[in-house]
């Protein structure tokens, strides 16, 4: 359970300075953890980013501030991190949907968002299926780009890298070129020492693969771990989704479990992955 503890931590240090310049940098280190995987980790339980929680709890307590004081509203925007009413204003519209000086004279309803307090369920009420699978090391080909892990980028940028690679033929080579164990088209996270400390990441597509590399493709190599190999049941992407949050919320803090620190990766086999009846799987190292 350490882990819930440092994201709660790091939930508690964003209250604390919310009148403040807040960077990720500073509050994943509050989780000890990096950038990407506090991020997410933190969107997979809460469903939104850092970011977003951020704003979010500024214009509540904005809000609270503008009905509940006289400070003019210049104070209140330069409060809360903006430099201009105008850039002040656009933020509380988009939350509360009026402007500070309508929600001042009390026109229309404002929308609050409190505090967060990270809760797990030790036991779901659907059973969490998978199985442990001790693994050598082995090596991956495919292709991967390079992505950053500021204000959850990545998390918009691999899915286009995803409809890239089905549109232009690179899948359909991977899933014939892949002679390995594992069978499927892989989505791997990757990142060096050097991008860790620039918040980036590799984000590959590729597939287990024994030999010399075939022209086009990079390689990387995956370290032997003990892996924990969860079944997803159900059309993409919601099926995956929903079986992430499954296992962050309910079967990590249970399990005894903790994550070994090297890639992680979500197989993909043939199939039309938006079926019902679509099979998947995520692997996450751990000891």
């Amino acid at each position: 359970m350490a882990w819930v503890e440092s994201l709660q931590k790091a939930i508690d240090f964003i209250e604390e300075h919310l009148y403040e310049d807040l960077s990720v940098e500073d509050i994943s280190r509050q989780a000890n953890s990096s950038v990407f995987h506090f991020q997410r980790t933190f969107s997979i339980l809460t469903d939104t980013n850092v970011a977003e929680y951020i704003r979010r709890r500024r214009m509540t307590l904005a809000a609270k501030e503008l009905t509940t004081t006289d400070h003019k509203i210049i104070d209140i925007a330069l409060r809360y991190g903006y430099d201009s009413p105008e850039a002040f204003t656009k933020a509380f519209r988009k939350q509360h949907g009026v402007t500070p000086s309508e929600a001042r004279k009390f026109i229309g309803n404002l929308k609050s968002y409190n505090r967060l307090v990270i809760q797990v369920n030790l036991k779901g009420a659907e059973p969490v299926q998978f199985n442990i699978v001790e693994k050598g090391r082995f090596q991956i080909i495919g292709v991967k780009k390079e992505f950053s892990c500021l204000n959850d980028q990545q998390q918009q940028e691999i899915p286009k890298l995803w409809d890239e690679v089905n549109a232009n033929g690179t899948s359909d080579q991977l899933y014939e070129l892949n002679n390995g164990k594992i069978k499927g088209v892989l989505g791997v996270c990757t990142m060096n020492q050097d991008q860790k400390e620039k918040n980036l990441l590799d984000y590959w597509v590729a597939t287990e693969y024994e030999g010399i590399v075939p022209e086009g493709f990079q390689h990387h190599e995956i370290p032997a771990s003990k892996w924990a190999v969860f079944a997803v049941n159900g059309a993409m992407p919601h099926a995956m989704q929903k079986a992430w949050k499954q296992i962050f919320s309910e079967w990590f803090p249970g399990s005894g479990y903790e994550h070994a620190g090297i890639p992680e990766f979500e197989m993909y086999p043939g199939g039309n992955p938006f079926s019902d009846d679509y099979y998947s799987e995520i692997w996450i190292p751990v000891k």
